[in-house]
């Protein structure tokens, strides 16, 4: 070996024939990949077996893993319209297996000739009704059509079948438990649909879904495993709790010893009062929980895949600056809210909610479902005081995309050394405290110009990195780290006069 030089394979000493020896090595160029992980019910059409997270490329792969229209192929539908290029992946969690919800279209009486159509969950489902049809053979139609649905276009199908008796359809929710009350369905009064005339069809639930999944198992099965986007639609406090476990600093994958990171992301559908309460009930950093518009068209489900790899998207990017960028307005594609707009959250109901912990959307006069703000479920530090440090998104992935960054560059630099106070034969084989300082301030420097950290003149001033005092083989760090904030508030005062004053 000589000065300055280390090799990985040609010894250092013994040899003595001539020869010209390359050894190659990678230069550890860094290049991050983040992994979604969808959490739902599979069908048994599905090949997937319980809490195991397993990759999905295609709809046809998450048709045959998770049973066509069942909740998780549908997330799957949704995160992949929403982040096209994401790896997902998906994960089947059992059901409570209590009585699936059941719904009703009885066809009271016969309409007149010409088109029906029902809407559940957003998708139209026609069908044709004519002069020689009965209320027997228009329930028949009604029920063959919503069991043969498939949008060809979004490739979405529907979460319940139907089976028919005379006039009445029973429709039959694909899984059990009470999320599944979610689903909407909707019979237009408008004139263009004949079912929709006075009279002509009951819509009724005559069977609640009851009953909540246990999400233990499932992230449980994660390990250490990348999970950096955890979507599941179950937010009772049960499965918050477990989620909570999963993800802490003490001894969950954010802890020192297992560094493995990610986050649960969520939702609630209630009113605002709830809302609020839910929020303030919780303060953990490794959650959060997206507020669902009572009435909303799509279902949980879907709101938080479609959301979290929308998201994803941007939070990811931790080499272009993307992961420090406020996303409001943002359209997740496929989800919509409620029909009517009397209960959606003015600005000072959404500020209530982003400082209760609970994450924001807002709908436009179209109807498209937007970010508004996207916060943690952490509101207080230990002592209970506020702290807004890991409020915003942002900071989780910053911090765990910086980290990691940091990690590698130590391990390419500072990998596989000794450790001394000092290196007077400028060997390579060992590093110092100056030497593994100087890794940092390169790497935050990197991390300054991607837009993730900044004020790299500071950092590199409070920057501390000294041997620790009982254990010669051990380095310890204090790194004080600044993040980029995203641009959420623009305050402008507008001050207007007839005439700008002299010397003005």
């Amino acid at each position: 070996m000589t000065n300055g030089v280390i090799f990985q394979y040609i010894p250092g000493t013994g040899l003595a024939a001539p020869g010209q020896f390359f050894e190659v090595n990678s230069g550890g160029q860094y290049q991050p990949t983040t992994r979604i992980v969808l959490q739902g019910h599979a069908t048994a059409a599905g090949s997937l077996a319980l809490d195991t997270p397993t990759p999905v490329a295609s709809q046809n792969d998450a048709d045959a893993f998770a049973g066509p229209g069942s909740m998780l192929r549908e997330m799957f539908r949704l995160a992949a319209a929403n982040a096209p290029a994401q790896p997902i992946w998906i994960e089947a969690v059992a059901d409570p297996g209590t009585p699936p919800a059941q719904w009703t279209l009885t066809v009271a009486t016969l309409p007149a000739p010409g088109q029906g159509v029902i809407e559940i969950c957003g998708r139209q489902i026609p069908i044709a009704v004519s002069t020689t049809d009965t209320t027997a053979t228009v329930a028949a139609s009604l029920g063959a059509a919503i069991n043969a649905f498939y949008d060809t276009l979004t490739n979405a199908m529907l979460p319940l079948t139907a089976t028919v008796a005379t006039n009445v359809v029973t429709l039959l929710a694909r899984h059990a438990g009470a999320i599944m009350n979610d689903v909407d369905i909707y019979n237009s009064t408008a004139p263009s649909n004949v079912l929709g005339a006075t009279g002509v069809l009951t819509v009724a639930q005559p069977v609640l879904g009851t009953g909540t999944p246990t999400l233990s198992s499932a992230l449980a099965a994660l390990g250490d495993d990348p999970a950096d986007f955890v979507a599941s639609p179950f937010s009772d406090a049960i499965n918050l709790a477990a989620a909570s476990i999963a993800f802490n600093d003490t001894s969950g994958r954010w802890s020192w010893s297992r560094q493995s990171y990610g986050h649960y992301w969520t939702v609630s559908t209630s009113a605002f009062s709830a809302l609020t309460t839910l929020g303030l009930s919780l303060n953990d950093r490794h959650e959060l929980i997206i507020g669902r518009f009572p009435g909303s068209v799509t279902p949980s489900w879907e709101w938080v895949a479609g959301r979290t790899a929308l998201e994803s998207t941007w939070l990811s990017d931790v080499t272009t600056g993307n992961v420090s960028r406020n996303q409001t307005g943002r359209v997740v594609q496929g989800v919509r809210g409620p029909r009517s707009r009397s209960g959606l959250w003015n600005y000072s109901a959404r500020n209530t909610l982003l400082n209760s912990g609970i994450s924001t959307t807002t709908i436009d006069t179209s109807g498209n479902v937007m970010i508004d703000k996207t916060v943690t479920c952490y509101r207080v530090g230990t002592s209970g005081q506020p702290d807004t440090v890991f409020r915003d998104i942002q900071a989780i992935y910053q911090a765990a995309g910086g980290i990691q960054y940091i990690r590698a560059m130590l391990a390419v630099e500072q990998g596989q050394k000794s450790f001394a106070a000092s290196n007077p034969g400028n060997l390579a084989a060992i590093s110092t405290p100056s030497d593994i300082k100087g890794t940092f301030v390169h790497a935050y420097t990197d991390l300054v110009d991607r837009g993730v950290f900044q004020d790299a003149d500071t950092f590199t001033r409070n920057l501390i990195v000294q041997a620790n005092a009982s254990n010669p083989a051990r380095c310890d760090v204090l790194a004080p780290i600044e993040r980029v904030n995203p641009l959420d508030i623009l305050a402008v005062n507008a001050t207007f006069y007839q005439q700008y004053p002299t010397g003005f």
